[in-house]
């Protein structure tokens, strides 16, 4: 088996800890509100950012899907503000993350999140573009606004192969 192929593992709060946090409901208790109409899940992740006049941001992504095996030579991080997606549907989407050494991505690591998880990637953790699979995904992205440079991209010299093994 060649060393650049990477298979994909279950995403776990435990094995994303290093690159941020999993976004999921079932991590804590609702508590009740809006006279008991509702339900709340509160504080599933920290969106951090950093820099003079930063600011959190809320958007929206329709993301086209991708297969597997899939071939993946590009990585970026944000070295002022984490970066969380939230599925709006119940689809899983694949998460590629990388350790960082010496300023540059190390060997990737592949998770499937569970129906409804999302992710919310540490300020400076190397990742893959958004990978919602077999069909069409819309998101929510909570980043980072306002002045500075706030994406550094890194393309592998030689691609990893991403396959569910």
């Amino acid at each position: 088996m060649s060393r650049r192929r990477i298979t994909v593992a279950p995403l776990t709060p435990e094995a994303f800890a290093p690159f941020g946090t999993v976004i999921d409901r079932a991590a804590v208790a609702p508590r009740p509100m809006n006279g008991g109409m509702a339900r709340r899940f509160h504080d599933l992740a920290e969106v951090a950012v950093a820099g003079e006049g930063g600011r959190v941001v809320i958007g929206a992504v329709e993301a086209d899907p991708y297969r597997l095996p899939l071939s993946l030579s590009l990585v970026e991080r944000h070295p002022l503000g984490a970066q969380a997606f939230i599925p709006l549907d119940a689809a899983p989407f694949l998460v590629v993350v990388c350790p960082d050494e010496d300023g540059i991505p190390g060997r990737p690591q592949a998770f499937l999140t569970a129906p409804g998880q999302g992710v919310c990637y540490a300020i400076g953790t190397w990742h893959a573009v958004l990978t919602p699979l077999d069909r069409p995904q819309n998101f929510w992205v909570i980043d980072r606004g306002g002045p500075g440079v706030n994406l550094e991209e890194h393309t592998f010299g030689e691609a990893w192969t991403i396959d569910r093994g």
